[in-house]
């Protein structure tokens, strides 16, 4: 009987225990996973409402700090709007409010004159201190209902990469960059209100595990005084060359994290209808192919040497130009130079050169380190519409092809796709997987983490370490005379220089270029990767000329920015 009567009592104890946990898991549902619903409820009792207010999740980006800093949130105000079947005295009313919002005249007369139309909306996204001046005035027919919106902080800052909403048919939602990319995670869904005690205990299986339904917010990688840092550089060049666009990514090499990414010229997603042309919406190094020169020489030497087909210090004899399959293929100025090193190949960017390594290497194990490069495969960046390198030459038997791959003609790929082949070098040689986010953040309270994948192994670290050493000796001794080389930091880079196709084939222009530039440092343990590009450039031949300067710029403002001590 005793016995039974302490089984009972543990029962009941166990059942109220496991109640009391139920419930406090469903509060905290309701309060912090459902607070924004439930505010958004308590601002309709504040001030009139829209029929349904705005709402979506946060995108973040984060200091080196570790902090958050809010790139694409909501902004509350007043939608400012009058009835006309009530309004008295037109005149008498714009003469009150004209000081406070900016309406003009004749366009407040035309709408106070529809008597039959019962809502005419007279200003949108009001900030709230003007909306409660408005509402002070105590006017009959005047009104100011509350309204939330998406709001972008840094203006043009990272836009390329948040993206805007748009309307597609009546559906508002993310229609470029991350906003599209998470539209289903961002999305909120203000739904009728639902009895307390019945939402309590309702759906907790379903908000416990995170899916890709459930509501959240990201948090990217991108570090807001890097990008714009950047972004500034990026603007001064465009405008100093008159290019058509210039852009660029910076990368940690070890873990493919993108800490800045843009292009520029650039918009601000919080007045997109300005913009003539939606396609400045799109990101280029994302979305575009381009033929980037020079800088896949790296690629072609590490190739060679970790094949074993030659070292450093292996030299052949250039006389300016080779013959291949009857075209002729030549070095930028077609000088002879007579035996000259693979260090020269680098250093002088020289064509005859990397297509002599790709000869000795065969058209078949050059293409194979190419596609172990990542070269015709999408990067799995998180952003729409990535698009996939135009490499058919590297799957033909065209002797020429090949040798124009070499150099980086003939092959067309995206900014991301490049940075990421060139991270091999900078990284011991393993092909990372460069991405934008650092966490999804459910609503829910829990976070998913970007996984860092190191991926498949590329190259032998040793054949990185002597490429590296390659491109430093370029900085120290030959770019720009080694008038740029810092004296306490080893930096490694390339410059590149592309002909644009014409438009529909047949051949290339003479007078239009694409400059590119690859560099890391410290080069033996990078911190960090930065690729640039600007699209036809006036007044210069050569990538050297317009990107040397922002890329050596941009350097020692990172190593200033994160402390990054010396190595030599």
């Amino acid at each position: 009987m005793n016995y039974s009567y302490i089984s009972r009592i543990r029962l009941i104890s166990l059942s109220i225990f496991l109640f009391a946990i139920l419930l406090i898991g469903r509060l905290y549902i309701l309060q912090i996973v459902k607070n924004d619903n439930y505010t958004t409820k308590a601002d309709r009792q504040y001030a009139s409402s829209a029929n349904k207010t705005f709402s979506r999740g946060t995108i973040y980006f984060k200091n080196k700090d570790n902090t958050l800093v809010s790139a694409a949130t909501l902004k509350s105000g007043f939608i400012i709007a009058i009835n006309p079947q009530i309004l008295v005295n037109p005149e008498d009313v714009y003469s009150k409010i004209k000081d406070i919002i900016p309406v003009e005249h004749d366009v407040f007369i035309a709408k106070a004159s529809k008597k039959n139309d019962p809502y005419e909306e007279i200003a949108t996204h009001v900030d709230l201190d003007i909306g409660q001046k408005i509402l002070d005035l105590n006017i009959k027919g005047l009104q100011a209902y509350k309204e939330k919106w998406r709001f972008y902080p840094g203006g043009d800052t990272a836009s390329h990469l948040l993206g805007i909403l748009g309307y597609k048919g009546d559906e508002y939602a993310g229609r470029y960059g991350l906003e599209r990319q998470y539209e289903s995670l961002l999305e909120r869904k203000d739904g009728a209100y639902i009895n307390f005690f019945a939402e309590m205990f309702s759906d907790i299986k379903a908000a416990a595990a995170p899916t890709e339904e459930n509501e959240g917010d990201v948090v990217t990688t991108i570090e807001p005084t890097v990008q714009t840092f950047f972004q500034s550089i990026l603007a001064s060049t465009t405008e100093k060359w008159s290019s058509e666009l210039t852009g660029g990514i910076i990368m940690d090499p070890k873990t493919g994290e993108i800490i800045a990414m843009e292009t520029f010229p650039t918009f601000d997603p919080n007045k997109p209808e300005e913009q003539k042309n939606v396609r400045i919406f799109s990101n280029p190094l994302v979305e575009n192919v381009y033929e980037m020169g020079s800088i896949i020489k790296p690629l072609t030497v590490a190739a060679g040497i970790d094949a074993g087909v030659i070292t450093a210090k292996s030299t052949y004899y250039d006389k300016g130009y080779v013959i291949i399959n009857n075209k002729k293929v030549s070095n930028f100025d077609g000088k002879e130079r007579g035996i000259v090193s693979m260090q020269d190949v680098l250093s002088q960017s020289l064509n005859v050169g990397a297509a002599h390594v790709e000869s000795l290497l065969g058209n078949k194990r050059f293409a194979d380190y190419m596609f172990a490069y990542g070269l015709g495969e999408k990067t799995g960046v998180e952003l729409p519409n990535e698009a996939r390198d135009l490499i058919d030459n590297l799957k033909g038997n065209i002797d020429i092809d090949f040798a124009s791959a070499s150099f980086g003609q003939g092959i067309a790929l995206t900014p991301v796709a490049t940075i990421r082949a060139l991270a091999t070098i900078a990284n011991g040689g393993y092909l990372v997987q460069p991405h934008i986010v650092k966490s999804l953040n459910y609503k829910i309270g829990v976070s998913k983490n970007t996984p860092i994948d190191n991926g498949r192994i590329v190259l032998k670290r040793e054949t990185t370490e002597e490429v590296a050493r390659m491109m430093t000796y370029s900085v120290d001794h030959v770019l720009s005379n080694g008038s740029l080389s810092l004296p306490n930091y080893s930096v490694a880079a390339k410059t590149g220089t592309a002909q644009i196709a014409k438009d529909g084939g047949g051949g290339y222009y003479d007078d239009k270029f694409v400059h590119t530039f690859i560099g890391f440092f410290p080069s033996y343990n990078p911190r960090f990767i930065v690729f640039l590009y600007t699209v036809n450039p006036r007044g210069a031949r050569f990538g050297s000329e317009t990107l040397t300067h922002p890329y050596m710029d941009m350097v020692k403002f990172l190593i200033n920015y994160y402390e990054i001590p010396p190595d030599r």
